[in-house]
């Protein structure tokens, strides 16, 4: 039988050789005198031990100064129509999933894949990643105070399989069963082999619903009846599209764990919605929100000369991260044929001309972004395939200098008006069928070359009508359409569009998500986030790869060939980033001194008790 190795996810819970059910736990992991053999660790990583000691008291970037009490207030762009976060239908609400749901095992944000004890007490992973057993806390409960069971664990798994998100269907089709053990014991068996070496961190993070609860709702609802979850939160109120407030649950039963430690600290979480980020910031400067992550390079430079500002009441800083740069981009909808033709893709971000936008519009407060991967080791941008990672690549059709330093952003003079850039692009537009009459690209039927950016923000829109006139220049026709937030997600998830800004984000540990962004199947699956529609059997391999990586040199291999053939495939118009994140506050909100390595989090925030 496959050897296990057991993990202690809670530092004061006795050793496994005095567990309650010491039969039914060596019918699973072979004879007792095997048992002694195992290593016996507090936490779950996909590769090698979990960064955290075996008895951590809380997580390192907590702070011991903070107390519970007071509020939070945040600006929330946009609207909401819907409470249920597993649905692709309607507007969610921001940080529903978040604040009232929980999973059986929680993250620490200053490593890529280790994972602790949340609803699970122990967890137990096969050598081979084909099982993974779980041992519930039995304290744990949801707010209307019954126990969270193993009938609660495998109801999840069976309805976010068949009814939730696109992705929660992908993840939880590759479980072949769920099984009760015992009153608090359930075991998850994989699909395989082989076994992807992910699915037991994904099925960690699985959110737990209340059966007694859910199997009276339809999960593809868009509803506003009021979620229920064993989380620390609960829903205090709702008006719809205009606020939500989140009140901390004081019954919580997982308040003292060892993850949950100087978190959570807010008594009350509210979200005000604003129709946009301008009259947003005046809340947050007037007082009426309590912090604002800037986004904006030129409100950065110019608009925070203000009297809180000047007098200390807001303080504005800059935080570091150590997060890839991920890629935010025009992104061109493959499935329309104008799109279809890669010399047209790589005409376009000939077209786009950052120096001379980054100089106008941000006041060069952007660098040009040239990987999704960037700044990380996972980054193929001007690094040679290696030998490993080109038999990723065989088949695909990649030129020498894709090969040998991956994509390279076009240059300009920045002058908006690059003589040279414009000559490049139209040849490549000729290669694809477009010739140019009376000032005009046509194809060989006449059809002028045009095609519409669809937006949802007014920045987007600035940007876009930017590029529209630098595209007008050569005779591009194309439309900027801005349309509210329902509108747009409607079409987003159906891919009725030409062409979009989007932010993919990037972690340290791309995993299976990279399914739901870039895969063949993803394509075709309404609501996923390939909205590109990519088909392409190397990105497929490449993105298997990552997901069956048993060493660092093989993740990297991996991530290295998915970077260099999204990025050289021409499926985006790369935009820009910036390193760490702007941020102001009031005063009254308090952060811990230390920042892990994703970035400020504002869970463990807490208000000043002073104030």
């Amino acid at each position: 039988m496959a050897r296990y190795k057991f993990i202690k996810t809670c530092a004061k819970t006795i050793c496994f050789a005095a567990m309650i059910y010491p039969l039914m736990l060596s019918t699973l992991i072979g004879a007792s005198a095997q048992a002694q053999n195992h290593k016996r660790n507090h936490g779950i990583s996909m590769m090698g031990a979990p960064a955290l000691p075996a008895h951590f008291d809380r997580l390192p970037y907590t702070d011991t100064r903070a107390t519970r009490g007071g509020q939070l207030v945040e600006a929330k762009i946009g609207n909401f129509d819907n409470l249920n976060p597993f649905t692709i239908r309607g507007t969610s609400a921001f940080n529903v999933r978040e604040f009232v749901f929980e999973s059986l095992l929680g993250r620490n944000m200053e490593e890529a894949f280790g994972l602790y004890g949340l609803l699970a007490e122990k967890v137990a992973v096969s050598d081979n990643r084909g099982q993974m057993q779980v041992r519930l806390e039995k304290q744990a409960k949801f707010s209307d105070g019954r126990p969270v069971t193993p009938e609660d664990v495998i109801f999840s798994w069976q309805t976010l399989r068949d009814s939730g998100r696109p992705n929660h269907r992908h993840y939880y089709s590759q479980v072949v069963s769920v099984d009760k053990l015992g009153p608090h014991d359930i075991v998850f068996t994989f699909k395989g082999p082989p076994y992807d070496r992910e699915l037991p961190l994904i099925l960690g993070l699985m959110p737990i619903l209340p059966k007694h609860i859910y199997e009276n709702r339809n999960l593809q609802d868009s509803t506003l009846d009021i979620p229920v979850g064993s989380g620390p939160y609960i829903v205090q109120s709702v008006d719809p599209a205009r606020r939500i407030i989140f009140e901390r649950n004081t019954s919580h039963w997982g308040a003292q764990k060892a993850i949950n430690a100087k978190r959570y600290n807010f008594n009350r979480i509210i979200h005000d919605y604003y129709r946009d980020e301008t009259s947003a910031f005046e809340a947050f400067k007037s007082g009426n929100v309590d912090v604002w992550f800037e986004t904006n390079p030129l409100r950065w430079q110019n608009d925070y000369d203000f009297p809180a500002a000047n007098d200390g009441r807001v303080a504005v800083e800059t935080i570091e991260t150590q997060t890839p740069t991920g890629l935010n981009a025009f992104i061109m909808n493959t499935r329309r044929p104008l799109f279809n033709n890669q010399d047209t893709r790589k005409a376009l971000d000939v077209l786009f001309d950052f120096n001379w936008i980054n100089k106008v519009l941000y006041g060069n407060s952007y660098k040009r972004t040239q990987s999704y991967f960037g700044n990380t080791r996972l980054s193929a941008s001007g690094i040679e395939a290696s030998r490993d990672e080109r038999k990723l690549l065989k088949g695909a059709s990649l030129d020498q200098a894709s090969l040998s330093q991956s994509y390279q952003p076009p240059t300009s003079d920045g002058s908006g008006r690059d003589r040279a850039a414009r000559r490049n692009a139209l040849d490549l537009l000729e290669n694809s069928g477009f010739t140019l009459q009376d000032g005009k690209l046509i194809d060989g039927t006449g059809k002028p070359l045009s095609f519409e950016i669809l937006v949802q923000r007014r920045d987007h829109e600035r940007l876009s009508l930017t590029y529209q006139r630098m595209l007008k220049q050569i005779g591009i026709e194309i439309s900027v359409r801005l349309v509210d937030a329902s509108q747009y997600q409607a079409r987003l998830q159906n891919f009725d569009f030409d062409m979009i800004i989007y932010d993919y984000y990037a972690s340290l540990s791309p995993g299976n998500e990279q399914n739901f962004y870039w895969s063949s199947a993803s394509a075709s699956t309404p609501g996923s986030r390939n909205y590109a529609g990519i088909r392409s059997k190397q990105v497929d391999k490449a993105i298997e790869a990552l997901t069956n990586a048993k060493d660092t040199a093989s993740f990297q291999n991996a991530a290295r060939a998915l970077d260099r053939l999204l990025m050289s495939g021409n499926y985006v118009i790369p935009l820009f980033h910036r390193n760490g994140q702007w941020l102001a506050r009031w005063s009254k909100i308090e952060r811990p001194k230390i920042t892990p390595t994703y970035g400020a989090q504002l869970d463990t925030w807490w208000a000043s008790p002073d104030n």
